[in-house]
């Protein structure tokens, strides 16, 4: 479970940079290609944050579809899944959005 990692990453960042103010929100931007699943960093944010200037800290998590441009007919489509495919066939396709993995913003006290 790779979220572990990633979310205790996240609460070491948040942490640093709250410098010992209360966080009362993060919010984050998981994007769907990202391979990272938000309820499972949900439930390991409640984990970690325990005893934790974070503790009982709001996670917001946005979780924006994929975008990709297409070669062959010139297109912008979304890509909702990992099946990297234009509307027209094509597989010549390269990925413009939905593998971020961003701390977007926090709120503290």
């Amino acid at each position: 479970m790779h979220e572990l990692s990633i979310t205790q990453s996240i609460v070491d960042a948040v942490t640093d940079h709250a410098d010992g103010a209360r966080v009362i929100g993060i919010r984050l931007t998981v994007g769907r290609l990202s391979g990272v699943v938000p309820d499972a960093m949900r439930f390991c944010f409640e984990l970690i944050t325990e005893g934790t200037p974070l503790q009982g800290a709001r996670l917001d998590i946005d979780e924006p579809d994929g975008r990709a441009h297409c070669a062959s007919c010139g297109d912008d489509f979304t890509v909702p899944d990992f099946i990297l495919l234009c509307p027209c066939g094509s597989a010549d396709v390269r990925l413009l959005a939905g593998r971020e993995l961003t701390i977007t913003s926090l709120e503290v006290a």
